[in-house]
């Protein structure tokens, strides 16, 4: 999420380790593993038509590939889950401040765009606006502003504010904190937006990619979003953390100042307005990637304590309520977000105006991209799987020891999940949905992509079948011919959905094994089918929009490792590249 006018961004509240040199090898659990017999596609929507590329002749068969002499690879223990919320009960009596008479509930932000539904909802920050619980009673709304979030976990905790701010990535550390006292645990019921361009990563005119960042210096306020922000989009090309050289400053504004003044780092990550600042004309430097189009990598939320949520859950329903109704009166006109960006320059004291030029920065998230966000379990980007991300990174850095706690024990859907038996919510569309039109991976400019991932999918020789099933060792039924095959398409739309606002272009590959015999245009359309087999796989699994996707077919052209034409396993493979909208 970002900050904007001279606000600094808020550093999340733990300290870590000051270098990442030592982040390599960045694990995932399998996640929603259970497999899916027989599904898959050719070029169509049908599903396979034949799952092997074999040509007959009058001499016999012609084929694209040798058969594979070695074992398959070894298969992954399934992992399934549950989407039923679990929450844990809440002990003892209530900790935290009374609401009074009338009825006043504290409720944390922070200086963001994110928080101007509520903002409009109330009016403003004090405590005047009339709001209406479940049961019609009425009740108050007082925002504090607390940016710091240590400061604002400490308030959670002591009980002085009963709603706190937080973006998901930032979670799994707030947790840490709170877990102490189970009356003070956050209870998640909102998604409030997507970070819509606020963030991004400026970088020199010579750096072209995701990749090129190896060996360069980065700069960048440690543990916060920005972050979170750079050491996904370095995973997902294929960089290692230890890879860059990432220095550190207190704040995203000192970053930004860094970058300005000493040419020899390459890279800057920050939020607006210094991204549109340093990449102004003349500056020598340009936007590699932004949260515009990583749209759905950062996402803002609020959070109840557990108790207040416990004794007060007609509250919660009138504030989401209430919430939801302001999203909606801000969309569809443009003068009540006139009107509060002039509420969020006075709550803010902020320049006149700023308020209004920050709304950009931030998209709004509806009743149905909530619904999308908390219930749909084959959502890529759902509360789920951007919860676990993060977890897994930190963890990964060491900045978490302890095991996760489940996203179930903090994520509360029981309001989002009600309202959706009311047509006023029910016939809600999700609107954060990017329009592609139909194009072919050679048709997409990828010299323009920002990162390329590649990913090994460990295709049956002659087949583009991903879900392809052999005799398991010892004649015990069968199993996957690549056992990760689950987890490799979970990465690949992990990464489409967060990347949501760029082409996905899809290329794919066969080994050479037949070279010199096979008919090259065979092995081209092996390689193609091979690519479709991944989008169908996408598209069918997690219900993506098929026009986000290009592929392209490169038979035995480019081999994975050129020093290694040879390692036919490793060249039956696909790449995944990501093209910004703006290239294409």
């Amino acid at each position: 999420m970002s900050n904007g006018a001279g606000k600094p961004k808020p550093a999340f509240f733990i300290a870590v380790l000051a270098v990442v040199a030592g982040l390599v090898g960045f694990a995932f659990y399998r996640c929603n593993a259970k497999k899916s017999s027989g599904s898959g596609s050719g070029s169509g929507s049908e599903g396979y038509v034949d799952p092997n590329i074999v040509k007959k002749t009058g001499s016999g068969s012609a084929t694209a590939e040798n058969p594979d002499p070695n074992a398959p690879p070894t298969t992954v223990t399934e992992y399934t889950w549950d989407t039923a919320t679990t929450l844990p009960e809440v002990p003892g009596t209530a900790a935290y401040e009374s609401l009074g008479n009338p009825r006043v509930v504290k409720f944390a932000v922070n200086v963001w765009a994110g928080w101007a539904p509520i903002i409009w909802a109330n009016q403003g920050s004090a405590a005047k606006k009339i709001w209406k619980d479940a049961k019609g009673k009425e009740f108050q709304v007082q925002l504090k502003l607390i940016d710091d979030p240590v400061a604002m976990g400490n308030s959670v905790a002591n009980g002085t504010v009963q709603i706190g701010w937080a973006t998901v990535d930032m979670l799994p550390l707030l947790i840490e904190r709170l877990k102490r006292d189970p009356r003070t645990m956050p209870r998640v019921y909102q998604q409030i937006d997507w970070s819509n361009g606020g963030d991004g990563i400026v970088v020199r005119d010579a750096i072209k990619n995701v990749s090129d960042l190896r060996g360069k210096t980065v700069v960048l306020a440690q543990n916060s979003p920005s972050h979170y922000f750079l050491l996904n989009v370095l995973l997902q090309g294929g960089v290692q953390p230890s890879e860059v050289k990432m220095k550190f400053t207190k704040d995203a504004f000192q970053a930004a100042a860094a970058f300005n003044q000493n040419k020899d780092i390459a890279g800057v990550v920050t939020w607006a307005p210094d991204i549109y600042n340093l990449t102004k004309t003349g500056m020598g430097n340009k936007m590699l990637v932004s949260t515009g189009t990583a749209n759905k990598l950062i996402a803002d939320v609020w959070f109840a304590r557990a108790d207040f949520a416990r004794d007060n859950p007609d509250i919660i329903e009138g504030l989401v309520r209430g919430i939801l109704d302001a999203t909606d009166e801000l969309a569809k006109s443009d003068p009540n977000k006139q009107a509060v960006g002039k509420l969020m320059d006075e709550f803010y004291s902020l320049p006149p105006g700023t308020g209004g030029s920050m709304l950009a920065d931030a998209h709004w998230t509806n009743y149905a991209e909530n619904r999308d966000f908390f219930l749909v379990a084959s959502n890529p980007t759902n509360f789920e799987r951007t919860y676990d991300t993060a977890y897994r990174l930190y963890k990964a850095i060491r900045v978490l020891e302890n095991e996760k706690v489940p996203f179930d024990k903090i994520m509360d859907f029981s309001v989002i999940k009600k309202l959706g038996a009311e047509p006023k919510y029910a016939e809600s569309k999700n609107e954060y949905e990017f329009k592609f039109t139909p194009a072919s991976g050679s048709e997409v400019n990828v010299e323009s992509s920002v990162l390329t991932k590649t990913v090994v999918i460990n295709f049956f020789p002659n087949s583009y079948d991903i879900y392809k099933k052999v005799p398991a060792k010892g004649g015990s039924g069968e199993m996957y011919y690549d056992g990760n095959v689950e987890y490799t398409i979970e990465e690949i739309a992990k990464l489409a959905g967060q990347f949501g606002a760029a082409r996905i272009v899809i290329e794919g590959h066969t080994d050479g094994s037949m070279k010199g015999s096979a008919d090259e245009s065979l092995v081209k359309e092996l390689s193609e089918r091979r690519a479709n087999a991944v989008k169908e796989a996408l598209v069918n699994k997690f219900k993506m929009q098929p026009n986000q996707f290009s592929v392209q077919g490169w038979g035995w052209g480019k081999p994975a490792d050129p020093k290694d034409p040879d390692n036919h396993a490793k060249n039956r493979r696909v790449e995944i590249k990501v093209v910004p909208a703006e290239a294409q």
